[in-house]
């Protein structure tokens, strides 16, 4: 299973301060500082300067444990850097780890039933979904997302990959309240999930490559990181290399600076370099 490889990247800056956060730093501040990383080329500046917010951020919830908002971002931000920056595996796996307790903290919170049903038998959890509305969707992606997380930094753990469906469960829960939320990403993620093993062995990469269309056509083509996990995910695990070195091409040609994707997009055409070359070997 070492080749999941989760999009949590695509929200390192999107919420690194929320309302939570506004007792220390004005709206306008809080705007300017996410929108500077997100829309940042140079991701060696933001791996550089990413901690200090995470040790505000580690403070802030210590002041206020109970913050919705500063729990997701602190989520977000902790399983981000753990997917993304960090080098040592001990390091990842506690960055992950944090971010599935302050997620998990929010969603108890938030939604008991969901909580008290995690480690229950499946039919269970998928039931106690059901309780969830559309005002929850935050705390929803960030408690599959660092879910998620948790498992990509286990993923030699098979306990740890056995959560997977529950974590399917709750995107599909997402979808299902509302199709386009945050652009797609949740179909990113299951587009992943079920791009991990063959249809001769009971996999549903039919349903990841669905999946990972609908987040590029939500994204209106312009989320490069999209089309990066279904080159390396998909058509990688079905030995397509037309699609694979199509999608890398496209990646590889595109502009990077968007708004609100250029950090997500840099980081893509980095990727989609390597994986240009290891293709070679590996088709």
């Amino acid at each position: 299973m070492s080749r999941l490889r989760w999009p949590t990247f695509a929200v390192v800056g999107s919420l690194l301060f929320t309302t939570g956060c506004m007792s220390m730093i004005s709206n306008s501040m809080s705007k300017t500082l996410s929108n500077a990383i997100i829309n940042q080329d140079d991701p060696a500046l933001v791996r550089d300067g990413a901690p200090a917010y995470l040790l505000l951020i580690d403070g802030l919830i210590m002041d206020s444990p109970n913050s919705e908002g500063l729990l997701v971002a602190g989520a977000k931000l902790n399983g981000a850097y753990a997917s993304i920056f960090a080098e040592d595996k001990k390091r990842a796996k506690h960055m992950a780890a944090k971010a599935l307790r302050y997620a998990r903290t929010a969603m108890c919170q938030s939604q008991s039933e969901v909580c008290t049903a995690e480690k229950g038998p499946f039919p269970a959890f998928k039931q106690s979904l059901l309780s969830t509305g559309k005002s929850q969707l935050p705390v929803l992606f960030a408690y599959a997302s660092a879910w998620a997380g948790q498992i990509q930094a286990n993923s030699s753990d098979w306990l740890a990959i056995a959560d997977m469906p529950k974590v399917e469960a709750l995107l599909e829960r997402i979808i299902e309240l509302d199709p386009t939320f945050e652009n797609g990403q949740p179909h990113l993620y299951l587009g992943v999930m079920r791009s991990q093993i063959p249809p001769s062995l009971g996999g549903k990469p039919a349903q990841g490559k669905l999946h990972f269309e609908t987040a590029i056509r939500l994204s209106n083509g312009e989320d490069m990181m999209a089309k990066v996990l279904y080159a390396e995910n998909y058509a990688r695990l079905m030995f397509e290399q037309k699609l694979h070195d199509s999608l890398l091409k496209e990646v590889l040609e595109g502009n990077p600076h968007v708004k609100g994707l250029t950090l997500t997009n840099t980081l893509a055409q980095q990727r989609a370099k390597q994986l240009i070359i290891s293709g070679k070997d590996y088709f």
